[in-house]
């Protein structure tokens, strides 16, 4: 059991630092499966104080950005897994040594003003995890698209007919999507042989008024979708979700199943693929789609899969976040 999971906090550890968390609602964390929960207790049980906060709670006066946020406390075995310590005040966002974006898709515009506001604050004061503007650059279908060694045969566009002749190309069989999708939402298999395809496509274009992405269906997803989460470039663990017999999508959301996986030898060559261009983004936390042998997606605003991979490895990423977060702001401070 990873060390952080049913102790309570060590309030007395020295150095402790302040932690915000801008996320979704409290009372909507899924205490056994929410990487940001984790993210927390672990912060929490190294004596860090913890904030919450929420979009709504972002402002600006001038060119200075606050934030309304409130001390919390976790715990997994309560009912609710939270308390508030205070009823919350206005603070600078330099106030925080550190603060987590971790608000769950979609990237919808109340989503990119606030990485706007965030990328007002100080950065040689509070470091922000993911980095805002790089959130801003990385759609987490288009940003694959920057490593062409790295993803299947792909295809984006409004029109119909370019995406049946892909579908022609790619043998009769391909995966489209829409870009702002998440959890698996909209993704369809398209076929030539399904007299349902004409539909399909208007569908997921919205009769080719909404861009989206077609990439080659590959066979190896009915083994499973892999989640590879990766640090600051470098892999640290990962798991296969596993796609239901009726179901072509292996998303947690819809019922994939996660088996313990390994890192192989072509993971980690696609993480030296993306690792400078995550470094010069500042997406220090990701989690990356790969099937077979293909990168399929990049996820960056709020990647999951920690407690999945803690429970099938004995593992704690979480520790290993919360090591480089305070090693991040540890560097800010001298």
């Amino acid at each position: 059991m990873p060390k952080s999971q049913g102790k309570l906090p060590n309030r007395n550890k020295r150095g402790a630092h302040k932690f915000a968390f801008l996320m979704d609602p409290l009372d909507k964390v899924l205490v056994d499966k929410d990487t940001t929960f984790v993210f927390m207790l672990e912060a929490q049980f190294r004596g860090h104080a913890i904030y919450f906060l929420e979009l709504r709670d972002l402002y600006a006066r001038g060119r200075h950005v606050k934030t309304r946020a409130r001390r919390c406390e976790l715990t997994r075995r309560g009912n609710p897994c939270y308390k508030f310590l205070d009823e919350g005040a206005d603070y600078p966002i330099e106030h925080f040594d550190a603060l987590f974006m971790r608000k769950d898709p979609p990237a919808d515009a109340a989503y990119l003003y606030a990485t706007m506001l965030l990328s007002l604050a100080d950065e040689r004061q509070t470091f922000v995890l993911n980095n805002p503007a790089g959130l801003r650059e990385a759609n987490e279908k288009l940003y694959s698209l920057n490593f062409p060694d790295a993803i299947p045969p792909t295809l984006v566009t409004y029109e119909i007919p370019k995406l049946k002749a892909f579908l022609d190309e790619q043998g009769g069989e391909m995966i489209v999507k829409p870009l702002d999708g998440h959890g698996g939402e909209g993704v369809f298999l398209a076929t030539s042989k399904d007299r349902n395809l004409g539909a399909i496509l208007e569908t997921v274009t919205q009769f080719e008024t909404r861009l989206i992405m077609a990439q080659r269906y590959l066979p190896e997803a009915r083994k499973g979708d892999k989640r590879l989460i990766v640090l600051n470039g470098d892999p640290l663990g990962c798991t296969l979700r596993v796609p239901r017999d009726d179901e072509h999508r292996g998303n947690i959301h819809v019922g994939g199943n996660c088996v313990k996986a390994v890192i192989t030898d072509r993971d980690r060559e696609i993480c030296r693929m993306l690792k400078p261009r995550l470094e010069r983004d500042g997406l220090y936390f990701v989690g990356l789609d790969i099937i077979g042998d293909y990168l399929t997606e990049v996820n960056v605003t709020s990647p999951t899969g920690v407690q999945e991979i803690d429970r099938l490895d004995g593992a704690n990423l979480e520790g290993k976040v919360i090591d480089f977060v305070e090693s991040r702001v540890a560097a800010l401070k001298h």
